[in-house]
């Protein structure tokens, strides 16, 4: 009977601690934000699908496969893809990409991006833009960007992704490694924007997690976080990706 009882309340302990243990895996697990009511969905699979975004620089879309394929012919420039729809401050945000060629290359997404005065980025009183980096980083706009692919010539295979918040050019985080340079594996990035939280996931691997609360960066004077605005892709000029399968979410609660 001793014995009986001895293995049943080790039973038990047992079971409690795999509760206790599968508790803290949901812990965990849930740590990232909850996707809340679909905001825009994408399949990004023909032209119709982007008939409404714009495009500045010298930059073409292709379709193929399900996929938007994005370069500039003969790498004339860089280039930005605008999705028309302006975002609020919280979102979580989806899609696939695909490096297709490896040999030079740098990917970036701008998000929150609006005119320094709250205009739209389509005002037609802020200055024209070619693509020029300058022109978004250091210009009439406001942003944050993150490279999560990162293979320029000027740069190769440096492999770490940068949040950098915009028109200051402010380099806010130094993160992971995004997308390997040699890669052409299909990725799945998240990116999540909770109020001034930022993080980025590569596959569910966490790559940047960065708070925006500290407006001195390096002596300079960054401003306050930034609220609600547009979404866009942009490539160096060298850069030939594909994208699919956009989709963003409000944050639940």
């Amino acid at each position: 009977m001793k014995r009986q009882f001895w293995q049943t309340l080790l039973v038990a302990f047992i079971g409690l601690f795999c509760l206790f243990g599968c508790a803290q895996q949901s812990v965990l697990v849930g740590r990232g934000a909850i996707k809340g009511e679909l905001i825009y969905q994408n399949s990004l699979s023909s032209r119709t699908d982007v008939s409404d975004w714009v495009m500045e620089g010298e930059g073409e879309v292709s379709f193929e496969n399900g996929w938007m394929q994005m370069w500039s012919p003969d790498e004339a420039s860089h280039h930005v893809f605008w999705m028309p729809k302006k975002l609020p401050q919280s979102f979580i945000a989806e899609w696939d990409a695909q490096a297709l060629k490896t040999d030079a290359g740098l990917v970036i997404v701008f998000f929150a991006a609006k005119g320094v005065n709250g205009e739209s980025i389509f005002d037609p009183s802020l200055p024209p833009r070619d693509g020029t980096f300058s022109q978004y980083t250091e210009g009439q706009l406001r942003s944050y960007h993150i490279s999560y692919y990162a293979n320029a010539a000027h740069n190769p295979a440096r492999g770490h992704a940068n949040l950098r918040k915009n028109n200051t050019f402010s380099l806010l985080q130094t993160g992971e490694v995004g997308i390997s340079t040699f890669d052409r594996t299909v990725q799945r990035v998240r990116l999540e924007k909770i109020s001034n939280h930022i993080k980025l996931f590569i596959n569910d691997r966490k790559v940047i997690d960065y708070i925006d609360d500290k407006p001195v960066i390096d002596g300079v004077n960054t401003g306050k976080p930034l609220d609600d605005g547009h979404l866009g892709f942009r490539q160096m000029q060298w850069t030939r990706f594909q994208y699919r399968n956009l989709v963003i979410w409000e944050v639940a609660n």
